[in-house]
């Protein structure tokens, strides 16, 4: 009996360290598989699009739907020079009165006559300079509409940039999840392989596969945030809907070193480049080209007249000719209706100025402070808690690959080490929007 107990602790320890060499050789095996695996993507993102964020931006400005309609309001304020151009037209009026209409001429009986036939031409006359200040209220529209489409190009770029940064986001958590599924694919395979060998009980194959099929639901629900990133982003680049992803080149990620930036030099660039503001600066000038055009219209206008006359009588005729004036009498109506309104669009449009003014100040300071607390974020973990997690990863894989340690401390550290990198990838986001976000505070771009 002694013999028999011995001889089955010999082959014991033989099959341990049978699978022990087996479990390095995995060990190798997967350390090479995911080292080429993060060498090379996988067959979705090789044939996926690829964008820079440029691109992207340039692709948007070119293509947006919203934008070009936005476009055409620079067609439609021009319409308006031709219509503030135009001037009033002469009426032309044709008399015949006094006509035989019975036929029976002109008598004793029917004694009226003889017959008259006039020609008259009216030519109304504008004081007040109306045409100059119409002609100058809708130069002031166009400047406007103007104004506002680079606003809104200025905002679709940001917008385009956050939905970038939100595929790249979507792409690096993507490809943490199956890196972490792949790592317990191998470790699945191997407690199979532990469990055909006596090595190990079968629960422990059981809580592997379980845990992975947690990670292959973390895939799945990271597979759909990528697409779904990618159909805002061809939506606001005017392509059609697809499900096909798109990969957007990464910016470089280093620690961030920021520039030298001061809120008063920020707040100086934007008051020269922002064009919400020149467009709210252009408001308040269309408001007080209009408030003259209203007062101008207040003016009366006077009409010329000449006419040519002609008398046709039975034995004789004669030839005359008239000329008229009239004008408007400015009892009631002197435009006070439209004058008071566009004084109080004016006394508006200069509160919303100010609104303006003070709104790009406040968001040049909220995304400096942004931007600064996010790089110092990414730069302390980079510095701080990258390696040691992947440290700890890395440790408690290798031991309990070699029976050293158990599966719910390496499921921790694995858990623990996703955390960190999902962090990560959180602050790297959180910085280039931060980073797209001032750029869009000042108007130009402070930081590439």
């Amino acid at each position: 009996m002694t013999a028999v107990c011995r001889r089955a602790r010999m082959g014991y320890r033989r099959r341990s360290v049978v699978v022990f060499l087996a479990a390095l050789c995995l060990f190798g095996g997967s350390r090479r598989a995911r080292a080429q695996g993060s060498a090379a993507p996988p067959q979705a993102s090789r044939t996926a699009e690829t964008l820079t964020i440029e691109q992207a931006v340039q692709e948007a400005i070119d293509h947006n739907l919203d934008l070009a309609a936005k476009r055409r309001d620079v067609a439609v304020a021009s319409t308006q020079m031709v219509t503030a151009q135009l001037r009033p037209n002469p009426v032309l009026s044709l008399d015949a009165d006094h006509l035989d209409w019975l036929g029976t001429g002109f008598n004793e009986t029917n004694n009226g006559g003889p017959t008259e036939y006039a020609v008259r031409v009216d030519v109304p006359v504008e004081r007040g300079s109306k045409r100059d200040l119409r002609m100058g209220a809708a130069g002031s529209a166009r400047a406007l509409a103007e104004s506002q489409v680079e606003d809104a190009i200025r905002t679709l770029r940001l917008t385009v940039e956050l939905a970038c940064v939100d595929v790249i986001q979507a792409t690096e958590n993507l490809a943490l999840t199956r890196d972490t599924l792949r790592t317990f694919q191998d470790l699945a395979a191997l407690n199979d392989n532990r469990v055909r060998a006596g090595a190990a009980p079968p629960s422990e194959a059981t809580r592997t596969r379980v845990a992975m099929l947690q990670f292959q639901a973390n895939v799945s629900r990271a597979e759909l945030a990528l697409r779904a990133a990618s159909m805002q982003l061809r939506h606001l680049l005017g392509r059609p809907a697809s499900s096909d992803p798109l990969t957007v080149v990464e910016p470089p990620v280093r620690p961030p070193t920021a520039p030298n930036l001061q809120v008063d030099s920020l707040e100086a660039l934007a008051t020269d480049h922002r064009p919400d503001l020149v467009a709210a600066k252009q408001t308040e000038a269309h408001s007080v080209a209009d408030l003259r055009l209203q007062l101008a219209v207040g003016k009366v206008d006077f009409t010329y007249g000449a006419e040519y006359r002609r008398q046709q009588g039975p034995e004789n005729f004669s030839n005359s000719i008239g000329v008229f004036f009239s004008a408007p009498i400015p009892i009631a109506s002197r435009n006070q209706g439209e004058i008071a309104r566009a004084m109080a669009e004016r006394d508006q449009h200069h509160l919303e100025l100010s609104a303006v003014e003070e709104g790009i100040r406040s968001d040049v300071a909220g995304a400096l402070d942004a931007y600064e607390a996010t790089g110092a974020l990414v730069a302390s973990i980079e510095r701080d808690l990258i390696a040691p997690a992947q440290s700890a990863r890395d440790t408690a894989e290798y031991t309990y690959r070699a029976h050293a340690t158990t599966l719910v401390e390496l499921i921790d550290s694995q858990r623990a080490w996703n955390d960190a990198m999902q962090t990560y990838h959180d602050a790297q986001a959180d910085y280039w929007r931060a980073v797209a976000r001032l750029n869009a505070a000042v108007g130009v771009e402070v930081v590439r």
